[in-house]
């Protein structure tokens, strides 16, 4: 099994911070699995109350709106959160379990058809948007335009979220003239403290739901079957025993880690392992580096689709774990499923891994275009 690439290790056995200029600002990254944690549960001194600086780099250029529940602090974002999680409890109901599966083999088997399918834009992206139509309750063809913004909505084109606040903005205005069951409609009745949501709470729920868990989930996808497409005998293991599956699920979030690291600020000055910052400076949870980390995990640079225990921190830690961590985990868990029962190889033909570059570290995550032959299982 291939290793998993780790640019933070020299720094984590160090200091356990590896201090990186994002946009001119320069971010220490906490590097150290237990630290990491530590500081994900600690929002009094590492902050969330930040609109567009929660995420790295910041988005102050690509939208309007804080994110909600994610850039805001208890007991804030404990009540912001219980009015969408509902929608986002949504991955657990059989019904949905069903649906999802259900694509995961329509797509499996048009793919099984085919000479070659490329991956990115050609699977993955179909899927996450499909998917993410049963999540949110509107019809599917809702799907066939959220495919047109690319793999990432702000910075995959060129209209850098202009598109994506437009379509939020009808997709309200319909909701609220003509209520229904799904998600734009719950957030138009939704209250908070007693009152209506303002227009401006609505896109920042809206729109983190649209670009939080975008190019991690298509990242995610493609990283599965690529590895799967590199390494066949990972195919046979989890065939010889299915249950398997489901820690091979989680190996793989943590192996891959789609997104690196998020932001925190600074109320007040604070020394991170003897690095100042400064008050309303920013720092980082590298969830990249503390899922290789030597002290949390055997063997970390190995893949072990069996690995138990696995406490990883692929989807954050602490008060603001991943909304869509069970979404992305239906999502892969039926890839993989549909794989076992009716794929026998899957060959790679041309990679373009996703590089993320940044002025301290470089690492790949995904890729940019796969393109791979899926050769049916005889039965």
């Amino acid at each position: 099994m291939e290793s998993v690439p780790d640019p933070f290790r020299e720094r984590r056995n160090d200091d356990g911070v590896l201090p990186c200029e994002f946009q001119g600002e320069v971010v220490p990254m906490i590097l150290r699995h237990e630290d990491v944690r530590r500081a994900a549960k600690d929002w009094k001194t590492y902050s969330s109350d930040a609109p567009f600086r929660v995420p790295i780099p910041s988005e102050e250029d690509v939208r309007t709106m804080r994110q909600l529940p994610v850039e805001t602090d208890p007991p804030d974002h404990t009540e912001y959160r219980d009015i969408v999680e509902p929608f986002f409890r949504r991955a657990r109901d059989p019904e949905m379990i069903a649906r999802v599966e259900a694509l995961l083999e329509e797509m499996v088997q048009d793919a099984l058809t085919r000479d070659s399918v490329e991956v990115v834009r050609h699977f993955a992206l179909p899927v996450q948007s499909r998917a993410l139509a049963y999540l949110l309750n509107v019809p599917e063809s809702e799907a066939d335009l959220w495919i047109g913004w690319g793999t990432h909505v702000f910075r995959d084109g060129g209209s850098k979220g202009a598109d994506l606040e437009a379509y939020l903005h009808r997709r309200l205005d319909q909701a609220a003239a003509e209520p229904g069951a799904d998600f734009f409609s719950a957030l138009t009745q939704a209250t908070f403290r007693g009152r209506p949501l303002t227009r401006e709470e609505m896109m920042g729920f809206a729109n983190l739901t649209f670009a939080g868990g975008r190019d991690t989930v298509i990242h995610s996808i493609s990283h599965v079957i690529g590895y799967l497409g590199r390494h066949p005998e990972a195919l046979e293991q989890l065939r010889e025993d299915p249950r398997r599956i489901v820690n091979a699920c989680e190996e793989f979030f943590r192996v891959l880690s789609p997104l690196t690291h998020i932001g925190r600020v600074c109320p007040v000055h604070t020394e991170v392992q003897g690095v100042p910052v400064p008050a309303g400076g920013r720092v980082s949870l590298c969830w990249a580096s503390a899922n290789v980390d030597e002290a949390a995990f055997e063997a970390p640079g190995e893949v072990r689709l069996d690995r138990k225990p696995n406490p990883h921190v692929a989807f954050g830690s602490g008060t603001h774990l991943c909304l869509g961590a069970a979404h992305a985990r239906l999502i892969l868990r039926s890839l993989l499923q549909t794989c076992v029962q009716r794929v026998s190889r899957i060959t790679v033909i041309d990679a373009k891994e996703h590089l993320e570059v940044a002025a301290a570290y470089q690492r790949p995550v995904g890729f940019e275009s796969l393109r791979v032959n899926w050769k049916p299982l005889s039965v």
